[in-house]
């Protein structure tokens, strides 16, 4: 005789019976909400809406929101399906994974409002900055940092570059989401981003063609950082600096300088500006100084594979190319000069709108041979000359002293 277990029988009735009042049975992973019944350390029971009483127990009692700290009899909560029916026939629940989902439905809320909120800085690597949002942990990637924070380092050293992210371990960054996915539990949150956007309404009281006055800040590679009014900060490009070729800013600026520059391009938060823009462009007048087929004397600054950079002074510079340091094939810039040589060049080519001004030594060298050439033909005329004149002169010695004998 088969014994009719009866758990399952009345899980069976109580199923018919939901599905007879159309009532939503709740699934595996769920969020379901629901009010107090009891709650002690071990466990804490709920009425789901008068259709099951679940419990959460054991780890799923997990404290992952202030609000599980205290609850009281009557509070509303909401929990995660973990089984339909337990051993004791009721819902098996979650805070735990409850909370979780909540916090990153709070983070995708965040991304999609844009709001600024306070971070707390964790850690630090080579990459960025490591927070918390929510306790789930973030990253700050160093891109993402405003300039004041961001780790300028000569050369790019790695190494320094964390040293320097480490003194922010400890202190609060305002930042906003800017890429979130809880598959792969990834956070990204940008510094600059909130900067940007409590900058909007500073930034947008500058246009392009004004002049600022500031510090310098900052020395790099590739141009130098000024500071300027309300703590903005901009970047002149080392194009940008002057109007003759630096091939390094150190050498031109240094950090503390006081400078003007002048406002060429606002791109967001980033404010671009130009120092040369307020010096007269000494091109517009080169050829009041020099001309083509001139003579000069430079002197070598740089020396690549294409050519010598020279300067003729301080605000004019020029280009050999090695297809005019020698009428002989194959030879290289660095066989013809080195660093520091004052040499005489003559002016090929001179493109005031471009900044070019082509140099030559092979055309020097061609005008010498010329001379020389012009010369020797001179010499061998004259010697043909004398030549020519030579016996006229006898015929008329000898003319004469006929003339004497008779």
């Amino acid at each position: 005789m088969n014994a009719t277990n009866p758990k399952t029988k009345d899980t069976s009735e109580f199923k018919k019976l939901l599905e007879e009042e159309d009532v939503k049975i709740p699934k595996v992973g769920d969020i379901v909400k629901g009010n107090v019944i009891g709650s002690s350390r071990s466990e804490v029971k709920l009425d789901i809406g008068g259709i099951a009483v679940g419990v959460v127990r054991g780890r799923e009692l997990y404290r992952e929101s202030p609000e599980y700290s205290n609850l009281k009899a009557g509070d509303e909560v909401e929990a995660t399906v973990v089984e339909l029916e337990n051993e004791n026939g009721e819902m098996e629940l979650s805070f735990r994974y409850a909370g979780h989902r909540r916090v990153w439905d709070s983070l995708m809320a965040l991304k999609n409002s844009g709001e600024i909120l306070p971070v707390k800085i964790t850690e630090a690597n080579k990459g960025g900055l490591m927070v918390q949002v929510n306790k789930i942990a973030g990253f700050l990637p160093v891109s993402q940092l405003i300039p004041e924070h961001y780790p300028r380092v000569m050369g790019g050293d790695k190494n320094k570059i964390l040293e320097k992210l480490r003194q922010y371990i400890g202190q609060s960054f305002n930042v906003k989401v800017i890429d979130i996915a809880e598959d792969d539990e990834k956070l990204i949150v940008s510094e600059k981003a909130a900067w940007e956007e409590s900058q909007k309404a500073v930034i947008s009281k500058y246009k392009l063609g004004d002049t600022v006055e500031g510090k310098i800040t900052a020395v790099t590679d590739f141009g130098a950082f000024i500071e300027f009014d309300d703590n903005m900060e901009g970047l002149i490009h080392i194009s940008e600096l002057a109007w003759q070729r630096i091939e390094d800013p150190r050498d031109y600026i240094k950090i503390g300088d006081k400078v003007k520059a002048v406002i060429i391009n606002i791109d967001g938060s980033k404010i671009f500006l130009s120092m040369k823009k307020l010096i007269d462009d000494p091109w517009k007048h080169i050829e009041d100084k020099y001309k083509i087929g001139q003579t000069v004397k430079g002197k070598v600054l740089k020396i690549n594979p294409f050519g010598l950079f020279v300067e003729l002074d301080k605000e004019i510079h020029g280009l050999a190319h090695v297809s005019e340091l020698s009428d002989k094939s194959g030879v290289e810039p660095k066989d013809v000069a080195k660093i520091g040589d004052v040499i005489d060049f003559k002016i090929v080519s001179i493109e005031p709108t471009d900044h070019r001004l082509g140099l030559s030594l092979r055309a020097l060298s061609e005008k010498s041979e010329s001379v020389k050439e012009e010369k020797a033909e001179k010499k061998i005329k004259k010697e043909k000359k004398t030549e020519e004149e030579k016996p006229a002169e006898e015929t008329a010695e000898d003319e004469k002293k006929e003339e004497t004998k008779e």
